[in-house]
């Protein structure tokens, strides 16, 4: 008698989307209660902090559908703005393994999430998340000197290594170097202030003598008051890796491309990933191609943008998250034609290929089913 359950509930599950189709259950359930579902990641926002002018801090309570993320991964954030459904990826500042996720999103300028989460997020809001992907994360066989270098809105999955870490109880050596345009921006100051069993350096790159030299006389690099210049004056290069640490047995680094170019340069293994989307402007030569999404009858002519701005502006909503090639939520299939991956310049003319259209413009005619 018992062996049947499995296939009644199985039974009823299946009659309840007939009767609730073409919606989900999931649809007719948030209307009642936000977070429930039977399928689908959510959480409630229970806290909002706004400890600089141009981030916020969320603390989020999931529902039981969520798969959790290790440490340095990112989430995607799904916000409903206006009627419509936006995705972003963000990472976690929290430890892995905690009920409850820290999310700091810092404002880029321009951004139509980070600013809308800025200035209107509250207790209570409710927002989609996904498990976390990508693989900016901790070995499970933990070195003994680790360098973590962050920069802007990048210091939050380094934020999570770090917590996880001290969760731990983790003995081995730990320098935290963090770039901020000023101590204003700096997010976790003070907390990182506080931690004794880490070494951290701050560097704030728009202080009054910050693109001064990192040397006097070929000597030591000079340290500013830490409210004027941070611990470390300029931009990264060799003197401060000289400084935060020598020899390390692994670097992560995650911030601007520029952080990330010149760290990978005197660290070429570093581990690293880049927080700021593409430059989308149009290219000043477009290709002129017919782009066209065959599963929508749609064509356009190429302006230049990425194909994901370019199917929006056809009216299109094509599932997007990050929006610079990070989590690859914007993957389709290219049918025909060559297009030019922006972050690395690559061309791909491979027919029937999947690529990620947030940072990929085309060169010439491009089919994509879509």
């Amino acid at each position: 008698m018992f062996r049947q359950a499995p296939k009644r509930r199985a039974l009823v599950s299946s009659l309840v989307e007939v009767l609730t189709w073409p919606q989900s259950v999931d649809r007719y359930t948030e209307l009642v209660a936000p977070t429930w579902s039977r399928g689908e990641a959510r959480a409630k926002v229970v806290a909002v902090q706004r400890r600089t002018a141009r981030s916020v801090t969320m603390t989020l309570q999931p529902n039981s559908a969520f798969p959790g993320f290790r440490a340095g991964q990112h989430l995607n954030v799904t916000v409903d703005i206006n009627g419509r459904r936006h995705t972003r990826c963000y990472s976690p500042a929290n430890a892995e393994g905690q009920r409850l996720i820290e999310l700091t999103i810092g404002l880029h300028d321009g951004g139509l999430v980070s600013t809308y989460l800025r200035d209107y997020a509250h207790p209570g809001m409710v927002v989609g998340l996904t498990g976390g992907s990508g693989d900016f994360v901790l070995p499970t066989a933990r070195p003994r000197r680790i360098l973590m270098i962050s920069g802007g809105s990048g210091i939050t999955p380094v934020m999570s290594m770090l917590r996880t870490l001290r969760a731990e109880r983790y003995d081995g050596e730990v320098t935290f170097v963090h770039y901020a345009r000023t101590r204003s921006e700096a997010c976790y100051h003070d907390e990182l202030a506080a931690m004794p069993d880490v070494r951290v350096l701050h560097g704030f790159t728009r202080s009054a003598e910050a693109g001064g030299s990192a040397r006097l006389d070929g000597g030591e690099p000079k340290l500013g008051p830490p409210h004027e210049h941070g611990d470390l004056r300029g931009h990264f290069g060799a003197d401060h890796l000289q400084t935060a640490m020598s020899a390390p047995d692994v670097v992560y680094v995650c911030g601007p491309p520029g952080l990330v170019a010149a760290v990978r340069e005197l660290c070429p293994d570093a581990i690293s990933e880049a927080f700021v989307a593409p430059v989308s402007a149009p290219t000043p030569d477009p290709s002129g191609g017919r782009v066209t999404f065959r599963g929508s009858n749609v064509s356009v002519v190429d302006d230049g943008r990425p194909l994901l701005e370019q199917a929006e502006s056809a009216g299109l909503q094509p599932a997007s998250g990050c929006r610079m090639g990070i989590c690859k939520t914007c993957t389709c299939r290219k049918t025909v034609g060559t297009v030019q991956n922006l972050i690395t310049g690559a061309l791909s003319d491979a027919e029937n290929e999947t690529i990620q259209i947030c940072v990929s413009i085309p060169v010439g005619d491009v089919e994509l089913s879509l």
